[in-house]
């Protein structure tokens, strides 16, 4: 059902370096274009602040490629079934099996048990068929794949975002800001250490803004995108009602 990919992956430690030189390198231009994009009044971007900009576009991403793929894995499953095969044991039960390897533990090598075994195999490779082909049409391994894809990415620069040292209290709200969403079970966990954290962050972004008023916080960059959204869904946009503050 899933896919294996053929992928080399970098050390580490190597991975990292090599993804934080390069995000550094480029960080100028992205800053550029965040600041157009956003029509921001910041003189100059924080390069914790660009990467956490793009940490929170793919972390965006994977989550609703998270939530398609479930869907189309619960259509599928509604449909057509996980691949699967009954058997009847020797002793009169019926046993469901997902794979054949877990056929050849249920049964022994037998010769009595040589005809069952060809027609459960007969009847998985048969379902896994039909479940290829309703995958193929809805697009469920491929929207897999975009999810796992994006979620690299968004642990990438996650990392390169904790060796990116910051250069306004900005950019250390938006590392703050990176953790809460990436560790914490819900935006409200009751938990330790994230009510400490969320308290910290808080009161980073309101000093901040009263100590450096010009530059702007991720708080305010999330509803900005939110109402920007909102917009292009066509969506009505009422004075105060971005939501999700940080």
């Amino acid at each position: 059902m899933g896919d294996s990919d053929n992928i080399t992956t970098l050390p580490r430690v190597t991975r990292g370096s090599l993804l934080a030189g390069t995000t550094n390198a480029k960080v100028g231009r992205q800053a550029r274009a965040f600041a157009s994009s956003d029509s921001e009044t910041d003189r100059s971007i924080d390069p914790a602040v660009a990467i956490w900009r793009e940490w929170q576009a793919a972390h965006g991403e994977t989550v609703r490629l998270c939530r398609q793929q479930q869907r189309l894995e619960r259509r599928l499953v509604e449909t057509v079934g996980f691949p699967c095969a009954t058997i009847r044991l020797r002793d009169g039960e019926n046993v469901t099996l997902h794979s054949l390897q877990a056929l050849r533990d249920v049964l022994d090598l037998g010769p009595e048990d040589m005809a069952k075994r060809e027609k459960a195999e007969a009847d998985l490779a048969a379902h896994q068929v039909r479940w290829d082909a309703a995958d193929r049409e809805i697009g469920y391994s491929a929207t897999l794949r975009a999810e796992r894809e994006a979620g690299d990415r968004a642990e990438d620069l996650l990392e390169a975002l904790s060796e990116t040292p910051a250069t306004s209290l900005a950019g250390v709200a938006a590392k703050l800001d990176t953790v809460l969403r990436e560790g914490e079970a819900s935006e409200d966990d009751a938990e330790f250490p994230w009510p400490q954290i969320r308290s910290a962050r808080d009161d980073l972004i309101r000093i901040g803004k009263e100590v450096v008023p010009e530059q702007v916080f991720p708080d305010e960059i999330r509803q900005r995108q939110t109402r920007r959204r909102r917009e292009e869904m066509g969506f009505p946009v009422a004075p105060g009602s971005d939501g999700g503050a940080a």
